[in-house]
């Protein structure tokens, strides 16, 4: 998103944190009818475009959006609701794009609050390196030739008694509404997410050999020093490293492989010759 729509998500975020603050919501409806709304107006593209247009007014649009959902929403999502027809959006999509975002926010929150947060960070992370692993997966779980409910059935019974249900509430909805993206991207997105709920940034660890508890606590407490914020770890073993480590963090790479020095080493002998 850019221009505005980038200013009104930073605006809906705040103001969706407010209507869940001791409001006794059911989160999980909460979420399940945001995703479902947002999935509505991505296939209906003339009302998505009516609710998002600014040369209507703001009171208008959601006049229009109680006419057509107040009897179907708890009063906790409609308000959410709400503030997203009020704001002003570049282009329709952002419009889509920013209930579907609060529909993850929500899912966050609830994890927060019951305390399985850092746990569905986690198991966003090991799904996404299987999906980095079988790419035949993720195209099956991508195929909009398959119907949604055979994709979501094919999600879970690889994940069901393997993840906490806001995980799957996460993935349940990107498998049903691909939107024509990647899923190893979203499901990254994902995990920047949850880590980004609690102000803190995930780096991706890849390391010849498993690290240490000891280990593991010196190199977040030194990445945390250097970027100035809470960092997590998300360690994959890769043998082909041969040793060391390399860290993805935010858009820095800190390479520290055996495998990337012997490049260099060899480069260096090439241009010599």
């Amino acid at each position: 998103m850019q221009g505005a729509s980038r200013l009104s998500l930073a605006t809906v975020r705040e103001q969706l944190d407010r209507e869940l603050t001791d409001t006794g919501a059911n989160l999980p409806t909460v979420s399940d009818q945001l995703f479902s709304v947002a999935s509505l107006l991505d296939r209906e593209f003339a009302l998505r475009r009516t609710l998002s247009d600014p040369a209507t007014s703001a009171e208008a649009r959601q006049r229009l959006l109680e006419s057509l959902f107040g009897r179907q929403l708890s009063p906790v999502t409609l308000a959410i609701l709400r503030n997203v027809v009020a704001a002003r959006w570049s282009r329709p999509p952002d419009f889509t794009d920013a209930i579907e975002d609060l529909g993850r926010q929500v899912v966050f929150v609830e994890a927060e609050r019951v305390g399985v947060l850092d746990d569905v960070e986690d198991e966003l992370f090991r799904f996404g390196r299987v999906i980095d692993r079988e790419p035949a997966l993720a195209a099956a779980l991508t195929n909009a030739a398959i119907p949604a409910e055979r994709r979501v059935q094919l999600l879970d019974s690889l994940v069901a008694s393997k993840a906490h249900g806001q995980t799957r509430r996460l993935l349940d909805h990107v498998v049903a509404e691909p939107r024509e993206r990647a899923l190893d991207l979203t499901i990254e997105e994902l995990s920047r997410r949850a880590a980004a709920h609690r102000a803190r940034s995930i780096a991706r660890v890849r390391t010849s050999v498993p690290l240490t508890l000891d280990q593991e606590s010196r190199l977040a407490a030194s990445l945390s020093r250097i970027y100035g914020r809470d960092v997590v770890l998300q360690i994959e073993v890769d043998r082909e490293l041969l040793g060391g480590l390399i860290v993805h963090i935010d858009d820095d790479v800190i390479d520290g492989s055996v495998a990337s020095r012997l490049i260099a080493a060899a480069r260096g002998l090439d241009r010599a010759s």
